[in-house]
């Protein structure tokens, strides 16, 4: 059994890895660390199959270094001991490169294993995860170490390497290969900036396509067929689930539908219908609000509605609802009057409730001014009388503030003028 193409294909250069030039161009820190040959700690931050165990690869073979490669997922601390154990063979002679892939699911005991022998140059390390390290990795190990951090390669970077891929198969298979530029598009801009998938998937249209007179055709639409599944990056337990629900709701705030739109479908597509109802009815109440009070039961129709039908159905309420929130005022003034109270509570100033908005008590005969004194605001004209409501040591504090818009504007014309009346 052959291995992946893209183990058969790897970069045997710095210039022939595709993507990370803020990594790698040249005159960048990481370059520059590398061609020293001083190699320090380094971990590498980002998506599957951006090129991270590549360079790290590249790294041994250029520092003339045993490389010796560990997964999180199935390693256990016996690996660990063996490879420390090679130090004293000839193969460690030069020194060992560990390159630890998903390092964030090796437990701070496992972790702690290795300190030892990276921290006296013994054992370089190189782990990578696609997790925020600063989340998952031990204090120890990231004190140790260098982050850097790989992106999504852009789909142009991609394209050269899908076309060296095509020729790398005519080769090895000895036969002519002919693919359309817009084939080669289509699987660029198709594998979410992921290089293994894009790679895979130009295997799969060379071995699924017909052959005729020593010629194999990729069709575009063969390659749209194969690759049209592989764009979408998405795990619920990940770095990425929070990043498309807070793009989603940062969207809705910025009043931009197409955007909020789309992450509305990147979060429906995983099947995620909690998170896109949840953000969308924190999203009216904490970014229109009082702009538009009556939006709140709209949302939350949308959003029965859309847990009644289920997916995929659940789309067309929630679409409408999204847009709505993007179109309608914005104002947060209820976020920030309900953050700003929260604070005094958090400080601890909560003072003893008025005697006049207590439930009613019974009055000790110790009491020489007996009786509640509350005033029933309806018996009044417009409703409204000045009484103390605020604790004695919160007396003056002030938390809401009218937004600028229509609605909110027209609730303070409307109070200004009654509370005018008693030089308030």
């Amino acid at each position: 059994m052959s291995s992946p193409l893209a183990d058969r294909i790897r970069p045997q250069t710095l210039d022939e890895i595709v993507g990370q030039k803020h990594l790698l161009s040249e005159g960048k820190p990481l370059r520059k660390i590398i061609e020293s040959g001083e190699i320090p700690n380094l971990i590498f931050y980002g998506p599957s199959g951006v090129g991270k165990t590549t360079l790290a690869t590249y790294i041994a073979k250029k520092t003339n270094r045993t490389l010796k490669k560990l997964n999180g997922t199935t390693a256990s601390t016996a690996d660990i001991r063996a490879v420390v154990q090679e130090l004293s063979t000839f193969s460690g002679f030069g020194g060992i490169l560990l390159y630890l892939d998903e390092i964030q699911y090796f437990n701070k005991k496992q972790q702690q294993t290795l300190l030892e022998f990276i921290e006296d140059g013994r054992i370089t390390l190189i782990a990578s995860t696609t997790e925020n390290p600063y989340f998952y990795v031990y204090n120890a190990i990231l004190s140790r170490s260098t982050v850097f951090e790989f992106k999504p390669v852009e789909a142009q970077e991609l394209e050269p390497a899908v076309r060296r891929a095509v020729d790398f198969l005519s080769a090895e298979k000895n036969v002519q290969i002919e693919i359309s530029d817009d084939a080669v598009r289509t699987i660029a801009s198709s594998c979410g900036g992921d290089v293994r998938k894009a790679l895979n998937a130009v295997e799969l249209c060379v071995i699924s396509s017909p052959e005729e007179d020593g010629v194999r055709k990729v069709s575009l639409e063969h390659a749209k067929e194969l690759s049209q599944q592989s764009a979408f990056r998405y795990d619920r337990d990940s770095d990425e689930h929070y990043d498309v629900i807070s793009a989603y709701q940062k969207s809705m705030r910025g009043s931009d539908p197409d955007a909020a739109l789309h992450y509305l479908a990147r979060l429906l597509k995983a099947g995620d219908l909690p998170s896109a109802c949840r953000r969308l009815m924190v999203c009216a109440c904490e970014d229109v609000g009082l702009a538009y009070p009556q939006i709140i039961p709209i949302v939350k129709s949308c959003v029965d509605i859309a847990q009644a039908v289920g997916l995929p159905e659940a789309k067309l309420p929630l679409a409408d609802a999204v847009i709505l929130v993007c179109l309608a005022p914005k104002s947060n003034s209820a976020h920030d009057a309900i953050a700003a109270a929260m604070a005094d509570v958090d400080a601890g100033k909560a003072g003893a409730i008025p005697r006049t908005l207590q439930n009613m008590h019974y009055d000790g005969a110790d009491n020489k001014n007996p009786g509640q004194f509350y005033q029933y605001p309806h018996s009044f004209p417009d409703h409204y009388l000045p009484q103390q409501y605020l604790p004695d040591n919160l007396q003056g504090s002030s938390y809401y503030n009218y937004g600028d818009n229509k609605n909110e504007q027209a609730f303070k014309v409307y109070w200004d003028r009654i509370k005018g009346k008693y030089g308030i």
